[in-house]
């Protein structure tokens, strides 16, 4: 026999215990978020899986050596950024396919085996690199590397090969929160704004070889050949239709704008702090951290310290990912996130072999980083105008993207962009060379 609770009573419970918890009440708040997750992917992991270790290095040494005077050409790289990605993400909804799927069917197996081979020598280098500064930030705070690195590689595994591709998109985007460590640092720097504005809008050009030689490193940090071939895969892996090209391009435009405004915030960080009182050299991104303390107090490298985390878990699970959509699609093979590996064995085995690879280097006391990078900087300086030129070509094919082709004023942009880029690349890599 069921007890009827008096009314009186039902009325001092809700009065004293609250309302009672209706189950799906949550859910709302909950549904706004997962729409709100829903507008971000792949293109604003890709732009911010590019703001890496080395990327964190170039613009501290940008704002150490020259202040606020290179913050003009983040933005030309943001419009340069933006419209490379916003064809890449274009091509993958409208083909369905990834950018080496696409350069096999059209250019044959030969071009696809170059870009192939030198998109996993480059990837290898730079993803062996973000292992090395998962260590560096943790280093910052007492951990040894042999202990930091190996179980973090392993998570990295199991998100990538056991989990699934919505799940894992959803962790990496949860990964470019700790990039607002940076705006946070630079207002801590405080920086004169009034000079700041200045600098953007009045470019100071430089003719020193120094001068030239950033300008260049910072345009070949800020877009990177993995970034596109990781952005055009993961748009079809995602299931993009082509009713949804409109959001899909927004979005990887808007990636671009928001990975260049902490490249700009990292060089203002450093550039009214480390410049203002003489410290123009910058070995790493973990140096940079270290350097802040004296001048901006001890939260600014800790921000920085998380920045550096954060962007190098992002970098240390895109790398693999790009580098094995890229191999999967050159031969035939299957491919995806989540998929077990009797379902794509060469997806996952690449996967499995770099984080490996990374993880025993990483923890190698004394490893010869910066000549590691010197290498990888001269292999992304060749393969980057091939890439570009392939996603220029193929977006503006009508055999390949139909009405949906890239043409007219921005279809002129574009290959202004791609020349003007790989010169720039290319400069880079004579430089290289001059100076081994």
């Amino acid at each position: 026999m069921a007890v009827r609770v008096p009314s009186v009573i039902r009325r001092m419970r809700a009065a004293t215990f609250g309302r009672p918890r209706v189950p799906g009440r949550l859910r709302p708040r909950r549904a706004r978020l997962f729409a709100v997750l829903g507008l971000l992917g792949p293109g604003l992991i890709a732009a911010n899986a590019g703001n890496d270790a080395g990327g964190i290095a170039t613009y501290s040494s940008v704002g150490a050596k020259y202040g606020y005077q290179l913050l003009w050409i983040i933005v030309l790289i943001t419009v340069s950024l933006g419209l490379v990605q916003m064809l890449a993400a274009r091509m993958g909804v409208v083909t369905g396919k990834g950018l080496s799927e696409l350069v096999r069917e059209e250019y044959g197996i030969r071009w696809s085996v170059f870009a192939t081979t030198a998109v996993l020598i480059a990837n290898m280098g730079i993803c062996i690199s973000d292992f090395v500064g998962v260590g560096a930030a943790l280093g910052l705070a007492g951990i040894p590397v042999q202990i930091s690195v190996p179980p973090i590689a392993a998570g990295i595994w199991m998100i990538i090969v056991r989990g699934s591709y919505r799940s894992a998109e959803r962790i990496f985007i949860w990964l470019t929160i700790p990039f607002f460590a940076y705006p946070v640092a630079a207002i801590l720097a405080h920086p004169h704004w009034g000079e700041v504005g200045k600098a953007i809008i009045q470019p100071q050009i430089g003719t020193s070889s120094g001068y030239i030689l950033l300008v260049i490193a910072t345009a070949g940090t800020t877009i990177t050949p993995y970034m596109q071939l990781y952005l055009q895969s993961a748009v079809v892996e995602r299931g993009a239709r082509e009713e949804d090209l409109p959001r899909e391009e927004r979005e990887a435009v808007a990636g671009a704008v928001f990975a260049n405004l902490i490249a700009g915030f990292i060089i203002i960080a450093t550039g009214a702090t480390l410049f203002m009182h003489g410290v123009h050299e910058v070995g790493s991104a973990a140096d940079a951290a270290r350097a802040l303390s004296p001048f901006a107090g001890s939260y600014a490298e800790v921000l920085f310290a998380v920045g550096l985390l954060g962007a190098s878990l992002l970098a240390c699970a895109i790398l693999p990912i790009a580098t094995s959509y890229v191999v999967s699609e050159s031969l035939g093979y299957e491919k995806g996130i989540g998929r077990r590996r009797e379902e794509a064995p060469v997806f996952v085995s690449v996967i499995t072999g770099m984080i490996v690879i990374a993880t025993i280097v990483a923890i190698i006391p004394g490893v010869p980083v910066i000549s590691l990078l010197v290498g990888v900087q001269v292999v992304n300086g060749l393969l980057l105008p091939i890439n570009l030129f392939f996603v220029w070509r193929l977006s503006r094919s009508s055999r390949v993207m139909g009405e949906r082709r890239n043409r007219g004023p921005l279809d002129v942009v574009a290959g202004i962009t791609v020349m003007l880029t790989s010169a720039l690349s290319l400069t880079l890599v004579v430089v290289t060379f001059a100076g081994l």
